[in-house]
């Protein structure tokens, strides 16, 4: 795009331990927010870098296509072994590590939280930071990649897990939305913090008599309808993980 910037890497012939180990951590480099996407998506898609584009396409007012992106392979970067190893790395950090407050139960978010420090003629700026986080859902099955970032924050802890991670939750839930992205099981279980909210699976108590059925749903708060003692049906499916202290309504019979 016009003004595009070409971003800042090492050149090969140069890159020597010191500079690997900065590159690492993300000093002495420099990327622009679509270069990341660009790279983060070829880590979780099978390994293969594609050249991205910002119009998917053109239609004329009677919406015929007068012109339309389609993916462009620029070349294979890691093996599809490596990426779904990457998958997995990416969804430990949100189940378990600094990328918490993105974690939707049932959902597999993957991601990582970043902390660039900024710089000014060539030297780095004390307490102004650029926080981000990049994550990707699902993360077994990647549809799309979240680039959240925030310019030198005020009034916050300088650290990712508290200044992005809440905001992407919320943009991520609008993707799977948009998206009619579905729940699915094989997730890794979130480690739970102080303040957390605890999830349990709902039991199936359909044909209990409801002295029983209370036994089992004693994480629950329940609704009785009907005339009777038997369960016939109940508003929350069994299997399903809901948080503790969910409404559940019974039907009897």
């Amino acid at each position: 795009m016009s003004g595009e910037a070409t971003g800042i890497l090492f050149p090969m012939n140069k890159v020597g331990n010191v500079e690997l180990a900065t590159t690492a951590f993300g000093q002495g480099i420099s990327v622009t927010p679509i270069q990341q996407v660009m790279a983060v998506s070829a880590v979780v898609n099978g390994g293969t870098l594609y050249k991205p584009y910002i119009v998917k396409g053109i239609t004329d007012k009677a919406n015929i296509n007068i012109f339309e992106n389609t993916p462009k392979k620029v070349r294979k970067v890691i093996s599809k072994k490596t990426s779904s190893i990457m998958r997995l790395a990416l969804e430990s950090v949100v189940a378990q590590g600094g990328g918490k407050s993105a974690y939707i139960e049932g959902y597999r978010v993957g991601g990582k939280t970043g902390t660039a420090q900024k710089s000014k003629d060539g030297v780095y700026l004390v307490n102004n930071y650029i926080m981000s986080f990049m994550s990707v859902v699902p993360a077994n099955a990647p549809k799309a990649v979240l680039y959240l970032a925030i310019d030198n924050p005020k009034n916050t802890a300088m650290l990712s897990s508290y200044t992005t991670t809440p905001i992407a939750r919320r943009i991520l839930l609008d993707i799977i939305g948009e998206l009619n992205i579905k729940k699915q099981k094989g997730e890794i279980e979130k480690e739970l913090e102080w303040n957390d909210k605890e999830y349990v699976i709902v039991p199936n108590v359909i044909g209990m008599k409801l002295d029983e059925a209370k036994k089992q749903l004693n994480n629950f708060e329940i609704i009785t309808e009907g005339v009777g003692d038997t369960i016939t049906y109940q508003s929350i499916s069994a299997n399903e993980k809901v948080e503790i202290g969910s409404k559940i309504r019974l039907f009897l019979k």
